[in-house]
């Protein structure tokens, strides 16, 4: 089914305010324009009908506090409706804010809610927030978690607080930290795995991570938080951020994650199961930045949810 097309038949005038002070002229059309496909947008760009300040501009063009930037009229999609707020997922998301402020939010994702809608699914955790907080002019996810891992995530509600985070991120001075159960009795002298990562896409859309040694260098730190008797809860600290870097490093290492349908070990999972092993047992437990507005370092923590603390307290310890 095609989207409803409209046809806004006004010129736009937008000042730039602080928030969007030195982001590039295309990237802030292919916000402010949802639905309009980036080929269009280059075009009225390259044709001059955007304007700034009454002057045309390549997209490189990054926008200063105070221009004035002119929108023609497009042809624009209708935007996806919104989930209802009384939805019970969207409103249960609410109880999983563990902390909120004018620049940034920080929420206990839990297992099962993809970061954002896509790939057969309409509903996300950022389609959620942005239904539960529909006065936000602007809400992003700052980085991302797998939809089977739980824990700590962050949204940002400013442009300048994306930046300033990412930037972070870059920078890797953002600390984040895992708990993870894995097969067997990690070694207490491994404290971090180097190995390199490739991702290949399967035919199925499946992404799949393998240690390659043409891949993105890649690395995790360890330490052993208790022992049981066939398996360990580890913290896990990822250096850099590769998709599936965790689940793959504990799988080089010989020691794979509970309940990892991609990169688990079938033994381990047969005897997890009649224990109650239902999910991934990967939490982001903590994460600690410094805050993009006061400049001071926060640190915050998600509890595990009742599955995996319950499945704790069934193995037995050594």
């Amino acid at each position: 089914m095609q989207p409803e097309i409209t046809s806004p038949n006004k010129v736009q005038f937008c000042e730039i305010d602080d928030d969007h002070h030195g982001q590039r002229v295309d990237n802030f059309l292919h916000t402010h324009l949802k639905g309009v496909p980036k080929s269009l947008v280059y075009r009225i760009l390259r044709k001059g009908e955007v304007r700034v300040n009454k002057k045309r501009v390549k997209p490189e063009y990054k926008l200063q506090s105070g221009d004035v930037v002119r929108i023609p009229p497009v042809r624009q999609a209708e935007p996806n409706a919104l989930p209802s707020t009384k939805l019970d997922k969207v409103a249960n998301l609410e109880a999983a804010i563990l902390h909120e402020d004018d620049r940034l939010i920080v929420f206990n994702k839990p297992s099962g809610l993809a970061v954002h809608g896509g790939s057969g699914l309409s509903f996300g955790l950022i389609e959620g927030l942005r239904a539960l907080r529909p006065q936000a002019k602007f809400m992003e996810l700052v980085h991302r978690l797998d939809r089977d891992t739980s824990g700590c995530i962050l949204v940002a509600k400013k442009r300048s607080a994306l930046k300033d985070l990412h930037e972070q991120l870059r920078n890797k001075s953002v600390d984040k930290r895992y708990w993870a159960l894995v097969n067997g009795h990690w070694p207490a002298n491994r404290f971090k795995v180097k190995a390199p990562l490739h991702k290949n896409v399967l035919q199925s859309g499946e992404r799949m991570v393998f240690v390659n040694p043409q891949g993105k260098p890649s690395e995790t730190r360890f330490r052993i938080l208790q022992a049981y008797a066939a398996a360990t809860l580890v913290e896990a600290s990822p250096i850099t951020g590769r998709t599936h870097q965790i689940r793959v490093h504990c799988q080089h290492a010989g020691h794979c994650i509970a309940g990892d349908p991609r990169y688990g070990d079938e033994s381990f999972e047969d005897y997890l199961q009649p224990l109650g092993s239902s999910r991934l047992f990967l939490h982001a437990h903590s994460i600690a930045f410094i805050h993009p507005h006061t400049g001071k370092p926060v640190r915050f923590e998600a509890p595990l949810d009742n599955a995996l603390t319950q499945l704790l307290n069934k193995l037995p310890k050594v």
